[in-house]
């Protein structure tokens, strides 16, 4: 039996941008990326502190050492800029495997920097 737990998780980062002419997506600064092991195209869940909005999306590189963290198309109408947010993924791994599974979590400070 698998089950889904937590992966990956950026911790409360702040919203520099929201784009509704975009196609679609999270943009998050390649930095943020790397250290939190989720990847491009990555489904995530993104929770909004200011407001408690939930939704999901996927991710977009940003450029690296940027702080970028902006939300795209319908997704820039449930966040601010300046808002914090977390941005979280799971994965759907055997049971016997997530009793050991330790997922990563980072926490940027106010700039989005790791």
């Amino acid at each position: 039996m698998k089950i889904d737990i937590l992966k990956s998780k950026i911790h409360k980062v702040t919203v520099t941008g929201a784009d509704l002419n975009y196609i679609g997506s999270i943009t998050i600064d390649e930095s943020l990326m790397e250290a939190s092991k989720i990847i491009e195209g990555e489904k995530v869940q993104v929770v909004n502190i200011n407001n408690g909005e939930r939704l999901v999306t996927y991710v977009i590189k940003g450029i690296k050492g940027s702080g970028e963290i902006t939300l795209n198309g319908p997704a820039a109408r449930k966040v601010q800029k300046g808002d914090q947010v977390i941005i979280i993924s799971y994965a759907s791994i055997e049971l016997s495997e997530a009793k050991n599974f330790k997922p990563t979590v980072i926490f940027p400070d106010e700039n989005n920097y790791i």
